[in-house]
C-alpha cells in the first residue's frame, strides 16, 4: 500500500484505541475524538477507522449485537462479550492454546484454515454480581 499522509485526526483515534479496553463503537470514538478536534466529522471518524483496519492497525469486532466495535489491539487474541450489558472485554489466553482449533475445522474442509476469529458469550463479573 503506498505511503499515507500523516493526519493527526487519524493518529489520535488510534491512540485513543490503543489507550483503552472498553471496544468503542465508531459513535463512542467519535464522542471521544471531538473533545480535542471539535470540528472533525462522525464520517470523518469512520473513514479513519476503516483505514485503519485495512492497515491492520486496529482490528474490527462485528459480534452480531449492533454496531461494530473496535479494538486498538491488533495481535490475535480473543473476546468476551457480556449477553446482558454487551461489554466486549479481553480473554486472557495464551498465544497458541487454541490454535488446534485450525486443525479441527480444517479436518473435514477441502481448503486451507489460516486462522479464526472466536467470541466467548456469557455474563461479565459486573452482571453476575447484580444478579
Amino acid at each position: 500500500m503506498a505511503n499515507m499522509k500523516y493526519s493527526r485526526q487519524r493518529e489520535s483515534i488510534k491512540e485513543y484505541l490503543a489507550h483503552t479496553r472498553e471496544h468503542p463503537t465508531a459513535d463512542m470514538v467519535y464522542i471521544n475524538i471531538r473533545e480535542k478536534y471539535p470540528n472533525i466529522s462522525l464520517g470523518t471518524v469512520y473513514r479513519n477507522l476503516n483505514l485503519l483496519v485495512e492497515q491492520g492497525e486496529i482490528i474490527k469486532l462485528s459480534p452480531g449485537n449492533g454496531s461494530d466495535r473496535f479494538d486498538g489491539n491488533s495481535m490475535p487474541h480473543y473476546h468476551f462479550l457480556c449477553t446482558e450489558c454487551s461489554c466486549i472485554q479481553d480473554l486472557d489466553i495464551a498465544p497458541g492454546v487454541l490454535d488446534h482449533i485450525n486443525l479441527i475445522a480444517g479436518a473435514g474442509f477441502d481448503g486451507e484454515i489460516r486462522g479464526h476469529s472466536t467470541f466467548f458469550y456469557g455474563k461479565c463479573a459486573k452482571c453476575k454480581s447484580r444478579n
